[in-house]
């Protein structure tokens, strides 16, 4: 059950106001979270910056949501990880591969490599070795690439952390 309250246009106030304002005039809407992080213009605003960072990152969009997937199934944000298998999917990802990176894995070695190099990241990423890097570097990522997986880490942090936090789950309808 929802924690906070949903904000329009109207109830936002301040920066909120502004932010959830132009979201609505160049989307038409805003979900549940957008919504809701409106209680914080610090927190949205800095969704709103990461998320459009991230869409400039050089991992490849496919392997990105992977990645979610896997982080979110071990935060445990149910609405992430949803939207994350729902993007997937449209990705023409097999339900395989989307079943592996629940797993924490992928059929493919550099999948699989980047997979648990993301993992890591969120689990214990003082862990991280010289050698892990030289082998995600020899399996064909780019420093860009490798250094964009925190990147996905951290906004899936931020979205699972918030979203359990104010108790948003899948087919909320307010």
């Amino acid at each position: 059950m929802p924690r906070f309250g949903r904000l329009t246009e109207q109830t936002a106030v301040g920066a909120s106001r502004e932010m959830l304002s132009e979201l609505v005039e160049r989307h038409g809407t805003v979900g549940d979270m957008v919504s809701t992080m409106a209680h914080s213009p610090a927190v949205l605003g800095g969704y709103l910056q990461l998320s459009k960072a991230m869409r400039r990152a050089k991992l490849d969009r496919r392997t990105s949501e992977l990645v979610s997937i896997a982080v979110q199934s071990q935060q445990g944000c149910g609405m992430c990880l949803a939207s994350h298998v729902q993007a997937a999917r449209s990705l023409g990802v097999s339900e395989e591969e989307i079943e592996l990176a629940h797993r924490g894995t992928s059929s493919d070695p550099a999948v699989a490599a980047i997979i648990g190099l993301g993992l890591q990241v969120y689990r214990e990423p003082a862990s991280i070795t010289d050698a892990q890097i030289d082998e995600l570097r020899a399996l064909g990522y780019t420093d860009r690439a490798i250094a964009d997986v925190v990147g996905v880490v951290s906004l899936n942090i931020l979205t699972g952390a918030f979203n359990l936090v104010a108790g948003l789950t899948p087919g909320d309808q307010r």
